[in-house]
């Protein structure tokens, strides 16, 4: 493995942990500031939309900016929100840390998965996706469950502060290992033709469809998520402290979903997509009656984790895929709307529990989403099997710099 992409594991381990650490915090955060519990899940959707608003936007303002340095600035940026949030005097104050620290997710993202696509062979992309992703999916099991008990122990606060120690560790992981050049364009290549040519990409209805699929795809996982403290205790039984482990066995499901999709979507993506998919929408809808039980809750949790991280590889590595002239910015923004799938989920999911619907309906929000998601792979599917799209850099040659020099990254071909 390429020291450089543990690096961006190491980058991704933050971000998940301030994205994802939230829903154990609810609780504590309401209490402190007197505020509902929905009105504390805005802490997870302002987050969500602040990732989709700083995608785009940073991965356009640093199009000409070297990637390893774009990385390094996205990485002081979060360190600096969630500074804010740790001494965060009023509400409005930490939603205001959680929105700055949410602008660097989705370019760290986006421009960490083409920095990882370009430092191995074309028919390992996704794996080497996965493997930045695993520092995510990680943040779930170690992280994410190592700050709730932190904040029910002793104060959320301390929680993102030490989050905010692991994006200096994270800053400097990048800048030692990641070396200069990688990833960037060659001069005069399809790939440096600046912001007209990464906007073109949108014009595929192929990277359309797989961020419609995005926004549905995990989104529904979230809808879930988000009030998984208030479900578990309400509903299922389980003691505050026990939400911790509860978030460990999800986050298990996170890494093995991330690893089976990403071995599975350098081969046979779409397959990937309908099983993962499908699962994911039974598995939520189970969980609305699961939920009122403890043993149920338990098994339940791991299998929506590992059933919505399993689509993340083969999503985006077909926006790269399907983008491959200019995938910078198509790539960041499929990390922006992710999160636009997580805010929806979570709104969505707020307003059942403020309308009374009960602790578990939630679940249903998202089983709907994901079968939503699962309708439009199966029509994605269908377009490229007729030939209904224009595939975006079909066959085309990507110039790219390796520290060694300029390589050629040909898109593999999908099998739908």
């Amino acid at each position: 493995m390429p020291l450089a992409l543990l690096a961006l594991a190491i980058g991704a381990f933050g971000i998940g942990t301030t994205e994802f650490v939230v829903t154990g915090l609810l609780p504590e955060v309401s209490a402190e500031f007197g505020v509902s519990v929905p009105t504390a899940g805005l802490t997870a959707s302002g987050y969500a939309l602040g990732v989709m608003v700083g995608a785009p936007v940073l991965a356009i303002a640093g199009a000409r900016v070297p990637r390893k340095r774009m990385l390094m600035l996205m990485m002081a940026l979060f360190i600096a929100g969630n500074a804010v949030s740790a001494v965060a005097p009023a509400f409005g104050v930490l939603l205001a840390g959680r929105v700055i620290a949410s602008l660097a997710h989705g370019a760290f993202f986006g421009i960490g998965s083409v920095v990882a696509a370009t430092l191995v062979a074309p028919e390992r992309r996704a794996g080497a996706i996965a493997l930045m992703f695993t520092g995510l999916t990680v943040s779930n099991v170690v992280g994410v469950p190592a700050g709730t008990l932190l904040a029910q122990q002793v104060s959320w606060r301390l929680t993102f502060a030490a989050i905010t120690v692991v994006g200096v560790v994270a800053l400097i992981g990048v800048a030692v290992l990641v070396p200069y050049g990688v990833g960037d364009a060659a001069p005069g290549s399809k790939a440096s033709g600046g912001l007209r040519r990464e906007l073109a990409a949108f014009r595929d209805a192929q990277v359309l469809l797989a961020m419609a699929m995005t926004v549905l795809g995990f989104g529904g996982v979230f809808a879930a998520i988000t009030y998984i403290a208030p479900m578990m205790t309400e509903a299922a039984g389980y003691a505050e402290g026990s939400v911790t482990w509860l978030l460990v066995l999800f986050g298990v499901g996170l890494v093995v979903g991330n690893l089976v999709g990403g071995r599975y979507a350098d081969r046979a993506p779409m397959p990937m997509l309908y099983a993962s998919l499908g699962a994911l929408a039974v598995a939520l809808a189970v969980f609305t009656v699961t939920a009122h039980d403890r043993v149920g809750a338990a098994v339940t949790l791991p299998l929506i984790g590992a059933f919505g991280f399993a689509t993340v590889p083969p999503l985006q590595k077909r926006i790269l895929d399907h983008a491959s002239d200019a995938p910078t910015l198509a790539s960041a923004v499929n990390i922006g709307v992710f999160n636009l799938g997580n805010a929806i989920a979570a709104w969505l999911g707020g307003l059942v529990l403020a309308a009374g619907g009960g602790p578990t309906l939630p679940n249903l929000v998202g089983a709907a989403m994901a079968a939503g998601a699962l309708l439009l792979a199966l029509f994605a599917a269908r377009m490229e099997r007729t030939g209904g799209s224009r595939r975006a850099g079909a066959g085309a040659v990507v110039a790219a710099h390796t520290p060694a020099g300029p390589v050629a990254v040909t898109p593999s071909r999908e099998r739908s």
